[in-house]
């Protein structure tokens, strides 16, 4: 299933030209036109999917094996120091093209980048609610 409005069906499925790491049946992996660092990439199912509640098990099975296919590799060519793979579900958590995909970003000690998370000190009580509300 292919979206013909959607712009990474586009590039995943060859329609419009990308800077291209890897491809085979299931995906493309391209590099990000505004990157976060150097070798910053996507990665691209060919098949349309909005975000993570909509992608098939069985793509999404795939998904992480290939990130850490690509981690390794671009580690090995770009010397990176690290590495961040995220996956942004909706517009609230950052998602501005809705097509799943997933962001590979090397990291280097002087990039700059602060791409961490602000932890919140949460009673034990509160915790226990939530983790009661999501198992119930």
């Amino acid at each position: 299933m292919k979206d013909e409005n959607c712009i990474f069906c586009k590039i995943a499925n060859g329609e419009i030209p990308s800077r291209t790491l890897y491809e085979d049946e299931d995906f493309r992996v391209i590099m990000d036109l505004a990157p976060a660092t150097k070798g910053h990439s996507l990665i691209l199912p060919k098949q349309h999917y909005k975000n993570l509640y909509e992608i098939a098990d069985d793509t999404a099975a795939k998904v992480l094996p290939l990130a850490k296919k690509m981690a390794n590799l671009m580690t090995e060519k770009l010397g990176c120091d690290g590495f961040n793979i995220i996956q942004n579900t909706n517009e609230v958590a950052g998602q501005t093209v809705f097509h799943f995909h997933m962001h590979l970003i090397p990291r280097y000690d002087s990039d700059g980048q602060n791409l961490t998370m602000k932890a919140h000190e949460t009673p034990a009580e509160e915790l226990d609610a939530i983790k009661q509300q999501i198992i119930k």
